[in-house]
């Protein structure tokens, strides 16, 4: 006859709380395996005569709890090859009790059944000492694994677990993510138990409370001030449904595609401002307003029916993962130079035709930018030099041309402008090969030019006197003490 292994559920109070059939099977049970011996039911039962054999030991040898589990249901598994094991847990055997999973899933794969028996949950205790009804929905979360990517802010959330001032300083700084510093938690201890304690205290002092123990839990009430909720990705889809609607904003409601085109555009470019700037503050309002177009697009996308920002995320996730089989897969990539090399292998082998790159260079983009990306994608075919000499020979040799159109007789305005564009062009290449920016470095020269224009207007206008009073000369000793002071 096989072997088994039976789990019996302590249940969440005292021996007082347990149902008469699971104390008789332990009181004739000659041996209990305990995960640990820190329960009131155990301690009772060892009390009456009941042999215990708890697990405590194993949680000093591992630094990780997935470790320890682990540990416990291989001990487990390997007795059972020789005997019947009763093991016992706190509260049901089902509820927050990974060693029963393990178990559950190596006894269906080495053929020792696995019983479950008794134990009443301590959520039914936690329910009924913070008041709420769990249909109105709620999350269990464990204290040691919270993760701010499982908090859901709306519903009820109980953590268990939070048995030290470490994990409940762990929970605080989670939350406080999520939730304002002052958000009233409840820390109770002993659900079910005649020394039940429940106390309220700020999410800011959780750490600071006296009574924590592995029998304490925290009970989280949802945020019902919307204020509070503006942290979240589906409120700002739920704003952005709202504008869209017919209650909503007519202005928004009549966008399309096409039509945001310029704001997309004008946004990228005062956030380039923000971050030239280095101002934080400035920098979070336009990556907002950034958003603010991706998401207005993603809602003309699903009132068309075409795709929603569900789509969106999906794509680029997707498309981050197979562009970086060096982090997501099995490759390796030591240098940048290895990574663009996978990130176009791979975009060869999604079907982008290389070739064809230089075509597919956006016309709506900045005259400037399209220069830069065409000489770019013509870089990655081989047409390119190997350093930036002969690119500076160039720049003088188009210079020359464009001089020499310039000194004509006669000169020819069309033959004057495609000479100056070759000019340009020419020296966007010098800029890709010593790794400039041309966009960026021309932006800051006319954030640089508006500043100390600036300068000298307000030199001018303190003066009191008009610009046409002042001469070149003298105009430009203001824009030298504006090069002076830093500007």
């Amino acid at each position: 006859m096989t072997n088994q292994i039976t789990i019996i559920g302590l249940g969440a109070g005292e021996l007082d709380q347990m149902p008469l059939g699971i104390y008789k099977l332990l009181k004739n049970t000659e041996l209990v395996y305990a995960r640990t011996i820190e329960h009131p039911v155990l301690k009772e039962l060892v009390a009456e005569g009941l042999k215990v054999e708890s697990f405590d030991s194993i949680y000093e040898e591992h630094d990780q709890f997935e470790a320890v589990y682990e540990k416990i249901a291989e001990i487990l598994i390997q007795k059972a090859k020789v005997q019947d094991v009763i093991y016992s847990v706190p509260g049901h055997p089902l509820i927050a009790e990974k060693t029963v999973q393990i178990l559950l899933s190596e006894g269906e794969k080495k053929g020792i059944p696995v019983h479950i028996k008794g134990g009443q949950s301590f959520l039914d205790a936690m329910f009924t000492s913070i008041k709420v009804d769990p249909v109105e929905g709620f999350q269990f979360l464990d204290g040691t694994d919270l993760s701010l990517r499982d908090v859901n802010i709306t519903q009820h959330m109980i953590v268990s677990q939070v048995y030290d001032a470490f994990v409940a300083s762990e929970v605080k700084l989670t939350l406080m993510e999520k939730y304002p510093d002052d958000h009233e938690v409840y820390l109770v201890t002993g659900a079910g138990m005649s020394s039940e304690s429940v106390e309220r205290m700020p999410l800011y002092e959780l750490d600071r409370a006296m009574q924590l123990s592995n029998l304490t839990s925290v009970y989280v009430p949802p945020i019902q001030k919307e204020e509070n909720q503006y942290k979240e990705f589906w409120k700002l889809r739920e704003i952005i449904d709202k504008l869209r609607s017919p209650e909503g904003c007519p202005w928004d409601r009549e966008q399309t595609h096409e039509s945001l085109r310029k704001y997309l555009l004008e946004e990228a470019y005062e956030l380039i401002d923000a971050i030239n700037e280095g101002d934080i503050d400035h920098i979070i309002e336009e990556l907002g307003d950034v958003l603010l177009q991706v998401m207005l697009h993603a809602r003309i996308g699903e009132d068309e029916g075409y795709f929603s920002i569900d789509d969106v995320i999906q794509g680029i996730s997707e498309k981050m993962v197979r562009r970086h089989p060096h982090v997501f897969g099995n490759e390796r990539a030591e240098s940048a130079k290895d990574v663009e090399e996978t990130w176009q292998r791979v975009k060869k082998e999604e079907g982008s035709n290389t070739s064809d790159s230089i075509l597919n260079v956006s016309t709506h983009f900045p005259n400037l930018i399209q220069a830069y990306d065409i000489q770019k994608q013509a870089s990655k075919l081989g047409f390119d030099w190997n350093d930036v000499s002969p690119a500076w020979e160039k720049v003088f040799e188009e210079l020359d041309e464009f001089k020499a159109e310039w000194n004509k007789n006669k000169p020819d305005t069309h033959n004057i402008e495609s000479e100056f564009g070759d000019v340009l062009f020419a020296l966007v290449n010098v800029a890709r090969l010593l790794k400039i920016n041309p966009e960026e470095a021309l932006h800051r020269t006319n954030q640089k030019f508006r500043k100390r224009f600036l300068f000298v207007n307000d030199c001018v206008r303190e003066s009191g006197k008009a610009w046409s009073d002042y001469t070149l000369k003298e105009l430009d000793e203001f824009w030298e003490q504006a090069k002076e002071s830093g500007i």
